[in-house]
């Protein structure tokens, strides 16, 4: 392994915690109907949990509704027992083929909970970079080491700095996440 390689690898697992998180944040409840919401909701549906974006279309016809509209009829019930007991403070009501889901505007202290949730989530993310960071110094102090292949102090130092660089972009991108989410959450 070189160094170039290191720091491609460094930077991708960097990217996946910031893609992570953007997800994660995705399914957090604001005042307004989002499909995140529900999309990774995981539903029994014949003994297997599936993700409820597999069985139903999930479409948002008003600005504080959702609607879930399942492919196969029999696995209604099944949906609606999964969204209640999500944890996601919804109540699903069927009518019809559909199954309509109203978004009420969080209280304040929701709002103070899913804001420290996104910070939680952020700071985990955080960790999971500076992780990175830590990893692929391991990884050059092992190549300086190494007697077989010797890789100069200087190109050593200047990858490392590299690494850093990444590390406070990264962390950066993360607050930026994290900081725009806290705004969804504080409208009304």
């Amino acid at each position: 392994m070189d160094l170039d390689t290191i720091l491609l690898e460094t930077e991708e697992r960097m990217a996946r915690s910031t893609d992570y998180l953007a997800r994660e944040l995705r399914g957090i409840r604001t005042g307004r109907a989002n499909t995140a919401l529900l999309e990774y909701i995981k539903v029994d549906y014949y003994g297997s949990h599936t993700d409820l974006r597999e069985l139903a279309a999930i479409m948002v016809s008003e600005a504080t509704q959702l609607v879930v509209k399942p492919f196969d009829p029999g696995a209604k019930q099944d949906i609606v027992r999964a969204i209640e007991t999500a944890g996601l403070g919804l109540n699903p009501m069927t009518d019809g083929q559909v199954i309509r889901i109203n978004v009420p505007a969080p209280t304040s202290d929701r709002r103070k909970q899913l804001m420290s949730q996104v910070r939680k989530l952020a700071e985990e993310s955080k960790v999971a970079v500076r992780n990175e960071r830590r990893d692929g110094n391991k990884a050059i102090d092992a190549l300086v080491a190494d007697k077989r292949s010797p890789v100069p102090e200087d190109a050593a130092k200047s990858a490392k700095e590299d690494i850093d660089e990444m590390t406070k972009k990264s962390c950066d991108a993360l607050d930026v996440l994290a900081t725009k989410k806290c705004a969804e959450i504080e409208e009304i």
